[in-house]
């Protein structure tokens, strides 16, 4: 693997972290410019983009946990308390995406199925993603 890939690898990796919080980030972009360049390191990318953009949201998840314990709005406890940690497969989703895991730290949620729900999700967004791209450019 040559310097220039591994730096966009980290990059990429840079970019899905930051995503992940309330720090500004776009990290799909960052993976389509990545494909772009290297489609056939698309695992890779999937990979770098996944862990380092989970890892960001469990950052803010424990962020919700030392936060003292208050009251959530009622819908968003309620949604919580109906679904628990599946809710977080909905943390790519754009506005809500960086709330659902500072919620779920604020009300004490399991990190174990926290981490798996908000994984799927995201690794489902980025592989759909690269699945368009790849099949786009062919």
């Amino acid at each position: 693997m040559d310097s220039l890939l591994v730096w966009a690898l980290a990059g990429l990796a840079l970019s899905a972290f930051t995503s992940a919080t309330i720090l500004p980030g776009s990290s799909e972009l960052a993976l389509l410019a990545f494909l772009a360049k290297w489609p056939a390191y698309w695992w890779q990318a999937l990979l770098a983009a996944t862990l380092a953009n989970s890892a960001g949201s469990m950052s803010s998840l424990w962020l919700g946990r030392l936060a003292p314990p208050k009251t959530l709005s009622p819908h968003l406890e309620r949604s919580f308390q109906r679904f628990g940690p599946a809710l977080l497969v909905l943390s790519w989703v754009p506005l809500i995406g960086d709330a659902l895991p500072l919620a779920a730290g604020w009300l004490r949620l399991r990190w174990l199925p926290c981490l798996l729900w908000l994984t799927l999700g995201k690794a489902a967004r980025y592989l759909l993603l690269a699945w368009g791209m790849l099949a786009w450019r062919h």
